[in-house]
């Protein structure tokens, strides 16, 4: 039986050539590509001092430390990569996650219509009334200890087995538990916008030529789906992604910022701002513990919603030249 050909995508066909033409895009895309490469190459090769506690607490700027360094005497260059890996990282898998949950539910319930569409979009709608700090403060304050324990058990079973190297690998993540349920809980609530742009667009694909001809030929719905569907809104999901980052960026600040998030010595952008607003007073301001952080947090939100606006313009069929 013959395959019934797909438009390849619903976007304009010149999509990249209009992004390409956005030049605050085309920068934001180089900047955020430069911090990634810098945030994973420059702190494996700092010097290893820079790294470690010392006694050279609240340095400021200088030669010897470029940014400074913070309470406990630690580079705050290092720092700050730290913490960009972290939050750059949270932000990416979190929206990967809701990405993944949000395609899969808006295509589901845009393609099956009637009262299944109702019953999910009613869903979506009591969930976007649930306050989604709250829920992910709850999830955090529920499973971290779980998830510690987890960590405590491997780590003592590699012990067990004497693979020494792999126990301190285990409790090196151990830090980072309240981050890796914050990675689950942000991608748990950050889905519904994403599920309800899918399912608006799936509404509409639907109802086109190709999608008639493959129900006729008797393809079944989830190859209708997967082969015809989902390549076509293929554009949508990854500008919609770009702009998902920032706002689970913002919500682990956010959270870190409160003392929710990671744990030292370990570090994200809202655990450094936390860090430099206990030291801020009119007497002695330790500026820098503050500022930096700032400064690369906010230019790295503003160039994801740039390049999140440019592939938007570029890919959305509904935006204009």
């Amino acid at each position: 039986m013959p395959e019934v050909a797909a438009p390849a995508s619903i976007a304009r066909p010149d999509g990249w050539q209009v992004l390409k033409r956005n030049r605050s895009a085309l920068i934001a895309l180089g900047f955020l590509a430069g911090l990634s490469l810098i945030a994973v190459v420059v702190p494996v090769l700092l010097p290893e001092e820079l790294k470690l506690t010392s006694s050279n607490s609240f340095v400021p700027p200088s030669a010897a430390h470029f940014l400074g360094t913070d309470v406990n005497g630690q580079d705050m260059l290092y720092r700050l990569l730290s913490g960009a890996r972290v939050s750059l990282g949270v932000g990416l898998v979190g929206a990967l996650i809701s990405l993944v949950i949000g395609t899969l539910y808006g295509m589901i319930s845009g393609y099956a219509g009637g009262r299944i569409d109702g019953v999910m979009m009613r869903t979506v709608e009591v969930l976007q009334s649930v306050p989604r700090i709250l829920f992910i403060m709850i999830l955090i304050a529920a499973l971290d200890d779980y998830v510690k324990e987890w960590i405590d058990g491997w780590r003592l079973s590699a012990q067990a087995r004497n693979w020494s190297d792999l126990a301190k690998t285990i409790s090196d993540v151990k830090p980072y538990s309240k981050v890796l349920v914050m990675i689950v809980s942000l991608g748990l609530v950050e889905w519904l916008t994403m599920a309800r742009i899918v399912r608006g667009q799936v509404l509409v694909l639907r109802e086109m030529t190709f999608v008639t001809a493959s129900r006729a030929m008797g393809q079944s719905p989830w190859g209708v789906l997967r082969r015809h569907l989902l390549p076509n809104l293929s554009t949508i999901i990854l500008t919609y992604l770009t702009l998902t980052i920032p706002a689970v960026i913002l919500d682990e600040s956010f959270l870190s910022f409160l003392g929710l998030g990671i744990e030292d010595p370990a570090a994200s952008w809202g655990s450094l701002l936390k860090d430099g607003a206990q030291v801020i007073n009119p007497l002695e301001s330790k500026w820098w513990l503050l500022v930096f952080p700032a400064l690369l947090m906010s230019a790295s939100l503003l160039a994801l919603n740039f390049l999140g606006d440019g592939l938007r313009d570029a890919f959305d069929p509904k935006s204009g030249e």
